[in-house]
């Protein structure tokens, strides 16, 4: 007898809302509960409907994006499936530190890993690595945002001119730290600037306009909080 995949999910998640009840309250296995239910209805729902592509590769990326999308709302909703979006709120409430989505994927890995070693499922498992790693990254966006800051460090010998232009131009405000050059023995004023992609290229223009010799690096900031940028 062919048990459904949606049955099967459900009576496997039974131990982790024993345990999520324990660690969680009564409240949040209620929204857990009805979550897992209408996933486990829809999956034996849509099983008896024709997919709209068999081709694994791009069902790995639509599936990876559209499960990323719907795991992001449920965690912003304070709920679950069950699953390892359920077992990342139970290691959360031992590590709050934590990071749904770091938790989510390598629980995930550990899965397919299983079932490759068990199973002998390796063309399987490599189709499912794609989808775990779109995942994590939709649960990431929607979270932390898709706005990637960019910190500019300016040296240059002429940084007050350089720092008043990039606030009447660009309306970003600067910061300056004393540092040593090394090299030379030196004092320096170094500038520094948290700026939106867009306004890269204009800082460097200016900066390079006022003075042609100014170093300038660029890197990555995740994440910034503040006026002008991204507010609690």
């Amino acid at each position: 007898m062919k048990i459904p995949m949606g049955t099967t999910i459900l009576v496997l998640n039974i131990p982790l809302f024993i345990l999520a009840t324990y660690r969680l309250g009564k409240f949040f296995l209620l929204k857990s509960f009805i979550g897992t239910l209408s996933l486990s209805i829809f999956i034996d729902i849509f099983d008896k409907i024709q997919p709209l592509t068999n081709d694994r590769f791009l069902a790995c990326i639509y599936g990876g994006i559209v499960i990323g999308l719907g795991t992001a709302l449920l965690l912003k909703a304070n709920s679950s499936t069950g699953g390892s979006d359920l077992l990342s709120y139970i290691a959360k409430s031992y590590k709050p530190t934590l990071r749904a989505s770091n938790i989510i994927i390598v629980i995930d890995i550990i899965i397919v890993l299983l079932n490759m070693i068990f199973f002998k499922e390796i063309e399987v498992g490599l189709y499912s690595a794609i989808a775990i790693y779109l995942n994590g990254k939709i649960i990431d966006i929607i979270f932390e945002g898709i706005y990637f800051t960019k910190l500019l460090i300016i040296i240059s010998q002429k940084n007050e001119q350089i720092s008043a232009e990039i606030g009447n131009k660009i309306q970003r405000g600067t910061t300056g730290i004393f540092g040593k050059g090394m090299y030379t023995g030196k004092d320096e004023l170094i500038l520094m600037c948290a700026a939106s992609r867009g306004d890269i290229a204009k800082i460097k223009t200016i900066a390079k306009r006022i003075d042609p010799a100014c170093f300038i690096i660029i890197a990555n900031a995740r994440e910034v909080v503040g006026k002008g940028f991204k507010e609690i």
